[in-house]
């Protein structure tokens, strides 16, 4: 009679609790693995940073596997943060893109091992062209580690991964490593929120710090205005037809004398003695308004309009006249607020 083996046993499915508690100890463990890293930053971390600030060329980082993805952030950072630097892969180099690394460049080669054969194999044209080469790694003795100018040591006491097989704190450790090296030299540099801002021309912060209000304010015949002699009646034709909610009361110069708003109508409605079609503008509208300058930045008006809880702003030349308006809705399709 034929037997058969054992069916494993299905594992019961884990609790909250259960799932929870794994999470938590991947963060200790991460974060022992965090600290005794960074109680190694010595004089090779220096070192490091001194060889990307002299570098007269770029910095290139490469790496194969997880190794690969970490130098790709890596790369990514400090190309944002001041630091011109670009990602090579360790096997397309061997067959011509070894091409893109010149002779000033600094390369900075990841491998948790030290002995990976795709980065291994650049070395020697690395080393003839003249490269500097700074390496992360975990074993300070291996070949990577001694073929450096300058090496940094990335090793964990232990992976989070249960098994201690999938790169979890290494990589997490050498992430950090190279946010340190960034910063590093950010502050060296002096790199500022404005230069941050100018690689980030499409993020909030870019946005935030390089939109100017000449960039989104309606200007031309697009602003609404009239004359100080105007009714009522006719400030409300014009803000309809220009749909901003207020219009500008100008003389015959231009020059900014006053504001009306969808606050003032209704403040006028409610007044039984003003007849919309027969009061003059002057006698109602709002003298000395808050007023902004063209070459201001988006986020000031955003800031002006949130401090006085109002909802638009005249644009204002050196000599006072309307050049231009703009309300919060502009603002929130700039995406400043």
């Amino acid at each position: 009679m034929a037997t058969f083996p054992d069916t494993p046993a299905i594992p019961a499915e884990p609790g909250n609790a259960e799932l929870a508690a794994s999470g938590r100890r991947v963060f200790e463990i991460e974060a022992q693995a965090l600290a005794a890293v960074s109680e190694r930053l010595d004089g090779d971390f220096s070192a490091a940073c001194r060889l990307m600030l002299g570098a007269r060329g770029r910095v290139v980082c490469t790496g194969m596997g997880k190794s690969g993805h970490v130098a790709r952030k890596i790369a990514a950072t400090l190309a944002s943060t001041g630091t011109p630097s670009f990602y090579v892969h360790p096997g397309e180099a061997g067959h011509g893109d070894l091409g893109m690394i010149t002779d000033a460049d600094v390369v900075i080669a990841l491998s948790y091992s030290g002995e990976s054969d795709e980065v291994l194999m650049l070395l020697p044209v690395l080393k003839r062209q003249g490269n500097k080469l700074i390496t992360m790694t975990g074993r300070p003795n291996s070949t990577l580690a001694r073929e450096a100018d300058v090496h940094l040591d990335v090793s964990v006491p232990a992976e989070a991964c249960p098994i201690d097989l999938a790169p979890t704190s290494s990589t997490t450790a050498s992430l950090a490593m190279g946010d340190a090296l960034a910063v590093a030299l950010m502050e060296a540099r002096g790199f500022t929120a404005d230069d941050f801002a100018r690689s980030h021309p499409a993020g909030a912060l870019g946005r935030r710090l390089l939109l100017h209000i000449a960039d989104i304010m309606h200007g031309g015949a697009d602003v609404p205005r009239i004359g100080p002699d105007a009714t009522v009646s006719e400030a409300l034709v014009e803000m309809s037809h220009k749909r901003l909610g207020m219009t500008a009361v100008v003389d015959a110069d231009g020059k900014l004398l006053g504001l009306y708003t969808d606050g003032d109508l209704r403040r006028s409605l409610d007044d039984r003695n003003v007849d919309l079609r027969t009061t003059r503008i002057d006698a109602v509208m709002t003298r000395a308004p808050k007023t902004i300058d063209s070459d201001a930045l988006a986020v000031e008006a955003a800031q002006l309009m949130e401090a006085h809880k109002i909802g638009g702003l005249l644009v204002v030349d050196r000599e006072q006249r309307v050049v231009g308006a703009l309300n919060i809705h502009d603002l929130l399709r700039a995406r400043v607020v």
